[in-house]
């Protein structure tokens, strides 16, 4: 049975992954900025832009939210999801130096951070990395990441810049560097 809700998701877990969970979801919370939701998405616990903020969704799925961080237990461990890193280069960068810093392990993907227990992860990063992306910037840089990717509507117009309304200077500068590195 596939959780609806993040109370029900938690109280399938065993003993010692809701509470490592609980953990993490307690400190993406306190440092959550104003306009993003927290539920169940994709399977996982989920925060992100609600469609009332941005209706075009999640790869241009008006029936989906756009996607800013994901959490969940796996068969092997946990993994936090940084769907906010893709387009936003600079951020992940910024990431990885902090989490160096805090003296814990590193095991990550482009936007995944495993763990196997609470103590092998960075709480005080994973909070401020957090609270570093308001909606307005996620949604800017999704945008922006999107055009250059050739996706979405008015696609060629916003990556050659003609649209007034496409990304903020700084989310375009973001995905650009993320061009340039592919």
């Amino acid at each position: 049975m596939t959780a609806s809700t993040v109370a029900e998701y938690l109280a399938a877990l065993p003993a010692d992954r809701r509470a490592a969970l609980s953990a993490v979801r307690k400190a993406i919370n306190e440092n959550l900025p104003d306009g993003y939701e927290e539920g169940i998405q994709f399977g996982m616990i989920g925060w992100y832009v609600p469609l009332s903020l941005y209706p075009a969704g999640y790869g241009e799925n008006p029936k989906v939210p756009l996607s800013f961080v994901a959490l969940a237990s796996q068969k092997s461990g946990m993994v936090l999801h940084f769907l906010c890193f893709y387009g936003h280069p600079t951020l992940s960068t910024w990431f990885v130096n902090q989490y160096k810093k805090s003296g814990k392990k590193l095991d990550m993907g482009k936007g995944c951070v495993r763990f196997k227990s609470l103590d092998d992860l960075a709480l005080d990063v994973v909070g401020r990395t957090v609270a570093r992306v308001s909606a307005e910037e996620h949604m800017a840089n999704y945008r922006a990441a999107r055009a250059l990717l050739g996706k979405g509507r008015h696609a060629d117009k916003r990556a050659a810049g003609l649209l007034k309304n496409s990304a903020k200077k700084g989310a375009r500068k973001s995905a650009v560097k993320t061009r340039e590195a592919l």
